[in-house]
């Protein structure tokens, strides 16, 4: 089959590789679809995640059509499904809590060893995301094994199209969770750092949740117009200070809500910014947290931090006494993406969330390094691509 393998820093090629095949008796064989490129698959892009090996199959939003099933599997052959980027047992004492992001199975024990020496406890298993998370082949291919396809791949009802229903794999959830994070209550006032597809679902969220104001921070025109269409303020924080503005836009209290959808990579020439660039270029540090600083300043006393933004390692300068002496709440996780399947699913199926606003291009999986450098260079332009396997190549 086809499938993108990654093979270093900005090097990710799309080769001929081996079918994949049933190896346990609850897996399942995908042919996708869809499958999209999702920002944190730029962090393995730009070679910020450890335990990558050439060759390993990258994607982990996707979703496709039943093929083959083992013996244990509860799928069958023909329906069409989505497939979480989380890998859980189902059986385990954090899945049976619905933490399926913290299974203890899903990933096999030898890279749960690595999880264990960086992170203090092994990772769960993700789709097409380094060696520290299982180095599970990922989505970005013809065809995928799914292990515990009992427990994971949601059905799609028939008639539904794929790009209505295919950031259930990930985004979606993810931005709920975001906002569920941030325990937004009615008439709350909420700040989103970053006007990505993440950011931009826990905006539609927060507003689902009762938020009465949702400020969107970023400095995309394209993106912060999006955030405008359902209903947020935006702040450009290239061109104006994000925390005076958060202070007026307030009364001088700060948001109660503030979530950080931005993740190790912020961008922005501010002095704590420019330092962690050059600390990360110097091997002196690992993530930028400009972004997450900034929130933790601005949010309201016994306010609340919500960071669905990826971190991989250690940060520098974290204003840690703010945290305890504002009284903030901080939570933050992988995404139990199980848990939110149904009623998301329902939630799109009844109009009540737009999806498919996301989309800016649908390419060829054949033109997959050129979709990742243009999501890479071309963030204003290039908010979601979707890559469709067997979609001819253009003219």
């Amino acid at each position: 089959m086809r499938a993108l393998t990654w093979h270093g820093k900005h090097d990710v090629r799309v080769d001929t590789v081996d079918d994949p095949g049933i190896v346990n008796p609850r897996d399942a064989i995908i042919k996708v679809t869809s499958t999209a490129i999702c920002g944190s698959d730029l962090h393995l892009y730009d070679h910020y995640i450890p335990t990558m090996k050439a060759g390993d199959i990258l994607g982990h939003e996707f979703m496709g059509e039943v093929v083959e099933v083992g013996p244990k599997s509860t799928l069958k052959k023909g329906q069409r499904v989505v497939v979480p980027f989380v890998i859980a047992c189902g059986s385990c004492y954090h899945c049976k809590k619905t933490q399926y992001s913290a299974c203890d199975n899903g990933n096999p024990p030898e890279n749960q060893d690595l999880g264990e020496k960086v992170y203090g406890q092994g990772m769960a298993g993700l789709f097409g995301y380094s060696h520290l998370t299982g180095g599970y082949s990922g989505g970005q291919a013809e065809y995928v094994r799914v292990p515990y396809s009992d427990v994971g791949p949601i059905v799609i009802p028939d008639g539904i199209d794929d790009d209505k229903v295919l950031f259930l794999s990930d985004i979606l959830p993810t931005g709920w969770m975001a906002a569920e994070n941030a325990d937004i209550e009615p008439g709350d006032t909420v700040a989103v750092w970053g006007c990505g597809p993440v950011g931009l679902f826990a905006v539609q969220s927060a507003f689902l949740m009762g938020a009465a104001r949702v400020i969107a921070i970023d400095h995309f025109p394209h993106r912060l117009e999006l955030a405008k269409k359902f209903g947020a303020e935006t702040i450009d924080f290239e061109i104006t200070d994000v925390a005076l503005a958060l202070r007026e836009m307030t009364g001088g209290v700060g948001p109660d809500a503030c979530i950080d959808s931005v993740g190790l990579e912020s961008h922005g020439l501010f002095a704590d910014n420019v330092i962690d660039q050059i600390k990360v270029s110097t091997f002196l540090g690992t993530d930028r947290p400009h972004a997450l600083r900034q929130a933790v300043y601005a949010c309201r006393k016994g306010g609340r931090l919500s960071v669905p933004g990826v971190y991989g390692g250690f940060l520098d300068n974290f204003p840690m006494g703010a945290i305890m002496e504002k009284g903030l709440t901080l939570k933050t996780g992988q995404t139990h993406v199980q848990r939110y399947l149904p009623g998301l699913l329902t939630a799109i199926l009844e109009g009540k969330i737009d999806t498919t606003f996301l989309i800016s291009h649908r390419m060829p999986l054949e033109q997959a390094p050129e979709a990742y450098k243009m999501f890479h260079d071309q963030q204003n332009d290039v908010t979601k691509v979707v890559l469709k396997p067997g979609m001819a190549l253009a003219a």
